[in-house]
């Protein structure tokens, strides 16, 4: 949240706008888990069960990769996929709807150690001021423009809470906090006005109860401000909701300088910047880099809660800068470069080269779904999990990231071991601008399609698209009497509870379709069943073995389809089909897709037949 005004207003629906895991117990990390480097829900990035491509991930070192620049082929990406992203990404230098997204942005993705993309647009400093009569910006001369670069720096605004949270679970592991610990123990004066039961956990899971946000900068002194912090009153009972909050990351922070008795500056450089050699990130960027920072708004009453004028090289955030710059939930400025270091970390496990910040344990805990009780706010320890919102295709249940109100964003998707990072000034010259986040939905989809799905036979999979407000189908061709059984093999990644695909039958030449039962056995031999025959969410980046009884259909000749809808909003990686057959009687075969001549006479209407 930045500059006063919250990401999404006061309500558990938060910033969206639209739209226990493991304990540690006493600073004991309490986990029975796989490591998270390189591995899945049901299976390896790499392995041939998760139809994705690249090395399987190794033990030892080789699960410690440094980024290197590398072309989309060494990344296992598919790259005309890949270079959709940087020109989707440049459709939003225009008006989006109405005004730019951003002045810029800077792009970057990548898969294992290679970042394949990694591209700046537009400009980094356009205006010199906003123009609210006309609702324009006061555009700079062209020779005082500063143009985008791959190092620009940015405000990270709300990413920061990432490195907090980073910073509080080192501390858990090493026994100095408990994840269960009451913060009203180490921060007395907190315990008042209703706070008293309030866990560091809650803060890390925006499960407090604490409100969204309160004007510390109204105050005069940092005192003055603590003390609005020390008699706010929770909206709700901790525990009992989910409410994205600032006032959780600035509690942690003090919770971390009272524990170690350092600052929180030192503590983001001695135990995050430096071992990384992340030396582009910090709080309070000195002058010098000023040419190299990407200006944000034109802050001054009525949209802004201070007078400020263009804010350039010093933070956005209103509560930040009162703070001197330091903030637990604001205030980290750094490049796209940087932020993949701390992408690759986590990916890695908590280490990166020679430098290990935290165990795998801890890691795994960060992306450990603490919210089913509140469900589509799934958050491990700082990290919000499986959010389409600004993930897109992107997310699962296994992926992570974050926002930042200045128009960053950071994604890590485990299961395919990847990860995008999209930074853009969108509040540049004025917050009114900028709507929604489909820059960063635009960009996650792309990402998504270039990991490709290899197919579980032969060389091409039917694949339904990740068009939205669609329906596709895949019709097999009318088969003789007696059709008994239909066998492929199915992959799915749909948007749950809005996106999915069904098996549907007719026996009067399509007037009429009814749903057809089956069964998917994943790779490890879990079988479940589908009596509605529509699946639907996420299926673990792994083909399963479809078998559906046809017998209930009695002798009419039979046709068969596969129905995807999607609705208009956010879609998943899609929906693949792969090996179909169909027996008969005795086991005589009526169909089979991997025969020319019954492959041609599928009516694909939206699927194609990908070779990924």
């Amino acid at each position: 949240m930045t500059a006063g005004t919250p990401d999404a207003g006061s309500s558990a629906i938060g910033r969206r706008g639209v739209g226990r895991g493991a304990l540690a117990l006493g600073g004991a990390l309490a986990l029975a888990c796989a490591p998270f480097a390189g591995t899945a829900a049901g299976g390896p990035a790499g392995g041939s069960a998760s139809g994705a491509s690249g090395p399987p991930p190794a033990s030892g070192a080789a699960r410690r990769p440094v980024l290197r620049h590398g072309t989309p082929g060494r990344a296992g990406l598919l790259a005309p996929h890949l270079a959709r992203l940087a020109e989707d990404a440049e459709r939003f230098l225009g008006p989006s709807p109405d005004h730019p997204w951003y002045a810029g942005a800077v792009l970057l993705a990548g898969r294992g150690g290679t970042v394949a993309l990694h591209r700046a647009l537009g400009t980094a400093v356009r205006y010199a001021s906003y123009d609210e009569v006309t609702d324009t910006g006061v555009e700079l001369p062209p020779a005082e423009r500063i143009p985008m670069r791959e190092d620009t720096v940015f405000d990270l605004a709300s990413l920061t809470k990432l490195f907090t949270s980073v910073l509080a679970v080192q501390q858990i592991e090493r026994g100095a906090l408990g994840l269960e610990e009451r913060v009203a123990r180490r921060l007395p004066e907190f315990g008042r006005s209703g706070k008293e039961a309030v866990t560091v956990r809650q803060l890390l899971t925006h499960t407090s109860g604490l409100r969204s946000w309160i004007p510390f900068y109204r105050e005069p002194t940092r005192e003055a401000r603590l003390e609005l912090l020390w008699r706010e009153v929770p909206v709700g009972a901790p525990g009992s909701r989910y409410l994205y909050s600032d006032l959780n990351l600035i509690t942690l922070q003090l919770l971390l300088e009272e524990v170690t008795g350092r600052g929180l500056e030192a503590l983001l450089h001695d135990e995050i910047t430096a071992p990384l050699g992340m030396h582009r990130t910090r709080f309070n960027p000195p002058a010098a880099w000023r040419p190299l920072i990407a200006a944000t708004e034109d802050a001054r009453p009525p949209w802004s809660g201070l007078e400020r004028g263009m804010v350039w090289g010093e933070v956005h955030d209103e509560n930040a800068y009162a703070f001197g710059g330091v903030a637990g939930h604001a205030g980290v400025f750094s490049t796209a470069w940087d932020l993949a270091v701390l992408a690759r970390t986590l990916l890695n496990g908590g280490a990166y080269g020679r430098s290990r910040i935290l165990a795998d344990a801890s890691v795994e805990l960060m992306f450990t779904d603490f919210n089913t009780g509140f469900p589509g706010d799934g958050h491990g320890l700082g990290f919000e999990l499986h959010q389409h919102w600004y993930m897109g295709a992107m997310a699962t249940p296994r992926t992570a990231g974050h926002t930042g109100f200045t128009g960053t964003s950071m994604v890590l998707d485990a299961s395919t071991d990847s990860f995008l990072i999209l930074l853009g000034n969108s509040v540049h010259p004025v917050r009114r601008w900028r709507s929604g986040s489909a820059p960063r939905v635009a960009a996650a989809d792309g990402m998504a399609r270039a990991v490709p799905v290899r197919p579980a036979r032969g060389r091409t999979a039917y694949f339904a698209g990740m068009a939205s407000g669609t329906t596709a189908t895949l019709t097999l061709p009318a088969l003789g009497p007696g059709a008994r059984t239909l066998r492929c093999a199915l992959w799915w990644d749909t948007e749950p509870g809005a996106d999915e695909c069904f098996l549907e039958a007719s026996a009067d030449g399509g007037g009429t379709w009814g749903p057809v039962p089956f069964t998917a056995e994943a790779p490890d031999g879990e079988c479940r069943p589908y009596p509605g025959g529509a699946v639907g969410g996420w299926s673990g980046r792994r083909w399963h073995r479809l078998t559906a009884d046809l017998s209930g259909w009695g002798r009419a000749p039979l046709v068969l389809r596969w129905r995807c809808t999607t609705d208009g909003r956010y879609v998943g990686r899609g929906v693949y089909v792969d090996g179909i057959r169909v027996d008969g009687e005795r086991g005589r075969r009526l169909f089979d897709a991997s025969r020319p001549r019954d492959a041609a006479r599928i009516a694909a209407d939206g699927w194609t037949a990908s070779p990924d």
